[in-house]
């Protein structure tokens, strides 16, 4: 990974190339900002360049024995720490279990997203970092480096640390092995566990603005511009919801219908067909339920701002808007921030592993009490 292949971000790029040439390499730094935004590519273009051993303008070289060890992600001193599912049968739960998925994930582009990471596990539970992983970084700090001067962990998602994962690796962040750097990627650094964030080197990475959105997808990725234009106001600065917008507009298609499908029959107060309504959706499983939720809390807002006849606030596709002409006075004062309520608390009751079954009717049941008002 090159520092080039992640676009734009030119100040934060050269902070971590002035910490390599500088012989300034925190032990424990903490590249964070919001999803979407490179930074765990911006991570491995880090450590790559960390590991080089013919670095070239501020980029790896990527002809030397470590670059080539990195690109194929196999770097002998290089160690990929990452939410993972929970074994059963009380074995160890580690990163390596789940590495060649891993790998798959980060052959997929610059771009990442840990619900893009959840659905390649292809299971309901949600992914966290176990204790039993914190035992085997212990370990790889352990050992003397083989290839490079320094020994490297990179843990995406800090945030998903279980408690007692947190807690054992606190003593290698306060007392640092010879030549072991840490390095984490966090998407919601709050989550992290104070006594670790506070002992950490913090470089903050931006969210793209929407023209940097647009401009890359126009020129990179062949979007027309107008199609670019609309995805960026869409995706709020996130990359890797941009491009999922991109690919995916099938499946936005289908949330959008199933959004219209709930209102209208809420609206009518047909229980029997919102049970068959609520049965459907909960048979898609656990991780598209809490997409739609997400979605739906979305459109709640959106239609909300639409009142107010300022296109510029709007950050909807031609199809959502021609449905909310109509359904947008029903969204007002009254009833909306209960609606977006339910709607949040149905996303985290179902991440929680409460029955899907049960959350979208009873979501379905609220709607129709609010939706009246």
């Amino acid at each position: 990974m090159r520092f080039a292949d992640i676009p734009f971000h030119a100040k934060e790029k050269q902070r971590l190339i002035d910490m390599v040439d500088n012989g300034m390499v925190p032990h424990a730094l903490l590249i964070q900002g919001p999803e979407g935004a490179g930074k765990l590519s911006l991570a491995r273009a880090y450590v790559q360049y960390l590991h080089c051993t013919s670095r070239v303008n501020g980029e790896p070289c990527g002809q030397c024995p470590a670059c080539l060890q990195h690109e194929s992600f196999n770097h002998i001193d290089t160690h990929f720490t990452f939410p993972v599912i929970k074994r059963e049968g009380g074995r160890p739960t580690l990163s390596d279990d789940y590495i060649s998925e891993f790998r798959d994930f980060l052959s997929t582009g610059v771009f990442s997203s840990f619900e893009r990471w959840q659905s390649m596990l292809k299971q309901e539970k949600q992914a966290l970092i176990y204790v039993d992983e914190a035992t085997e970084v212990l370990r790889f700090a352990g050992f003397t480096s083989h290839a490079s001067q320094n020994k490297v962990v990179i843990i995406w998602l800090p945030e998903r640390f279980h408690e007692s994962t947190a807690n054992k690796l606190l003593k290698l962040i306060e007392e640092p092995n010879d030549n072991v750097k840490i390095v984490m990627v966090s998407n919601n650094p709050q989550g992290i566990l104070p006594t670790v964030y506070s002992r950490l080197q913090r470089v903050e990475i931006p969210r793209y603005t929407e023209e940097e959105v647009s401009s890359w997808l126009s020129g990179r990725q062949s979007v027309e511009e107008d199609a670019a234009r609309a995805v960026a106001r869409l995706s709020a600065g996130n990359m890797s919801a941009a491009l999922d917008l991109v690919s995916t507009s099938g499946e936005n298609d289908t949330r959008l219908a199933t959004f219209i499908s709930l209102m209208r029959l809420a609206y009518l107060r047909k229980v029997i067909d919102l049970r068959a309504w609520a049965n459907d959706l909960a048979a898609l499983g656990r991780e598209q339920v809490i997409g739609f939720f997400n979605y739906a809390s979305r459109m709640l807002r959106e239609n909300y701002i639409y009142a107010l006849m300022d296109p510029r606030l709007n950050c909807m596709t031609d199809k959502e808007e021609t449905f909310s002409r109509n359904f947008s006075p029903y969204v007002n004062e009254r009833n909306v921030e209960e609606l977006m309520q339910v709607f949040d608390h149905a996303s985290r009751d179902v991440a929680g592993n409460v029955s899907a079954k049960i959350v979208c009717f009873d979501t379905a049941v609220k709607v129709i009490l609010l939706l009246t008002r």
